[in-house]
């Protein structure tokens, strides 16, 4: 893979400026709805049905800087938040993202704690006009946060956390510990078990390193943002919140080395060339940016304009790819024989995604939460691959189509039919949530296809589909790009640690609601799509 890069320094004199017409349309963009000149939509008490898709201003334009400024003012009011919730008085809330679309509406997420301690699924967000007065919450539970003592009866690792833990039907006094490790794959692991601090009782664990799979070396030549140094290049692109991609060198902790070039032309589009997979994984960083930026109206993963970070050539043969949060940071393996790393646009998006659900709703990565939090990466990374326009890697509702992994040139998971992998639900059953959460992710996979898409036989980008219902019914697609603005304004304002798939259903539809009005065909498509994977 040859890239070349040309110096543009009338605004950053050390970096290299490249992607120029789209990060020029998307700061345009931007700057319209700050500005007020972004067509205007309905919001929260529209009722008139949009033809076309919302607006950024819609979904809720957070600049890093006015951020930081809404979260200090949010956490400022937040004792009055807690009493006109009628909370406890031992309880309390800390404000940790707030949204304000293009009519006012305000959406301010909060965890909770309560005599001091995290409250684990007692998080919740309010929903408030522009003068003050709450309209709405949503919350991960509603059981009253009240234990009879937080002294545990029962002592624990010296390391171990002390929480209450709200995920059940009565919040109690537990234990919080993590153990480190590595799973069989060689994936990191960081397990995560909730334990009673009175009977020792398991409550619940989950493994937070977050995993997904693609491809490399099939994006072709490409454009990416690189820095120049006093010994050359680097990759790092200022552009884009300062994203640097490291070479682990085989290692599998720590950053490894930055990657770094004489003459600011990278890779050669092999696995041979170590530089390859730095590119792809820096080149996908930047089109998940601009996608986030431009369709969603959001600066970075967790909105604050600040970018995390990649690390190629981990481990030896690692056939995979992680999100971690503790480092915020994506990861990506080299594949079978350190020969095709796995850093394509769709792995780089899942990834990335990962983060930005745990910086809104932070679904619980068990059960049926899991099973969204992993869809919720493979809708946005689809949507990524679709808007990155690359004729090397074009757009499709396949996830991994690329790897070969199953050595028949089949993909990894269908979204137009799940099951086809041999393991995914096409639709929802009482047993989903016993699922790992890369099968049960197969519900929402499905109703994001459908309701994009439809049902029934089409090819797109030369790719054939055949989606089909639970109960027979016929359905018509809004478009893909209506379809992901609803996903994203559920995720981020109406989503919990909790939410399950009946709670998917109706976060969709207040989103829908939101965006294009209570009487709209995207409403009523959204309600008869879940009913069509059997979310009733």
């Amino acid at each position: 893979m040859n890239l070349h890069t040309t110096p543009h320094n009338s605004r950053a004199p050390r970096t290299t400026r490249r992607l120029a017409a789209l990060a020029a349309t998307a700061a345009m963009v931007v700057a319209g709805v700050q500005a007020g000149t972004a067509v205007a939509t309905p919001d929260d008490d529209a009722r008139t049905t949009s033809a076309k898709p919302a607006t950024a201003a819609a979904l809720g334009v957070n600049p890093s800087a006015q951020r930081a400024t809404a979260i200090k003012s949010a956490q400022a009011e937040a004792s009055s938040a807690a009493k006109a919730l009628k909370l406890g008085g031992q309880e309390k809330l800390i404000a940790r993202d707030v949204i304000k679309v293009a009519q006012g509406t305000v959406h301010t997420r909060y965890e909770r704690t309560y005599d001091g301690l995290p409250v684990l699924g007692g998080d919740l967000v309010t929903h408030t006009t522009a003068a003050g007065k709450i309209k709405s919450v949503d919350k991960a539970t509603d059981a009253k946060i009240a234990v009879a003592s937080t002294t545990p009866k029962l002592k624990a690792a010296a390391s171990a956390r002390k929480v209450i833990y709200a995920g059940g039907e009565n919040p109690v006094l537990a234990w919080e510990t993590v153990k480190k490790g590595v799973q069989k794959d060689g994936t990191p692991s960081r397990v995560h078990t909730i334990t009673d601090a009175t009977t020792g009782k398991k409550l619940h664990s989950y493994e937070a390193i977050e995993t997904g799979t693609g491809n490399s070396q099939y994006s072709g030549e490409v454009e990416i943002t690189t820095t120049k140094s006093d010994a050359g290049f680097e990759l790092t692109d200022g552009e884009r919140g300062g994203h640097k991609t490291y070479d682990l060198n085989q290692g599998s902790s720590g950053t490894g080395d930055l990657v770094t070039d004489d003459d600011d032309t990278w890779g050669d589009g092999t696995g041979g060339d170590r530089q390859t997979a730095a590119v792809d994984a820096h080149y996908g960083a930047a089109k998940t940016w601009d996608f986030y930026k431009t369709a969603l109206g959001r600066d970075g993963i967790a909105g604050d304009g600040k970018a995390a970070y990649s690390r190629v050539h981990y481990g030896e043969n690692y056939v995979n790819a992680f999100w971690d949060d503790s480092c915020f940071c994506m990861t990506y393996g080299d594949g079978e024989g350190n020969k095709a790393a796995l850093t394509s646009i769709d792995v780089a998006a899942h990834e990335m995604t990962h983060g930005l659900t745990s910086a809104t709703a932070n679904l619980d990565y068990a059960g049926e939460s899991g099973g969204l939090n992993e869809a919720t990466s493979d809708i946005l990374g689809a949507s990524v691959e679709f808007f990155a326009d690359n004729a090397s890697d074009a757009g499709d509702y396949l996830i991994g189509e690329k790897i070969d992994i199953n050595g028949d040139g089949t993909p990894l998971r269908y979204m137009d039919k799940p099951s086809k992998d041999g393991n995914s639900a096409d639709f929802w059953d009482e047993n989903l949530g016993n699922l790992d959460v890369h099968y049960s992710s197969g519900v929402a996979n499905h109703f994001f296809y459908l309701l994009a898409e439809g049902s029934g036989k089409k090819t797109i980008n030369g790719v054939e589909y055949d989606s089909a219902t639970s109960d027979g019914s016929t359905l018509t697609g809004i478009g893909r790009e209506k379809a992901y603005q609803i996903w994203y304004k559920a995720l981020s304002v109406y989503m919990t640690s909790t939410t399950d798939y009946a709670g998917a259903r109706v976060a969709t539809e207040k989103a829908a609601t939101d965006l294009f009005g209570a009487d709209s065909e995207e409403l009523k498509a959204v309600s008869a799509t879940w009913t069509g994977v059997n979310v009733k």
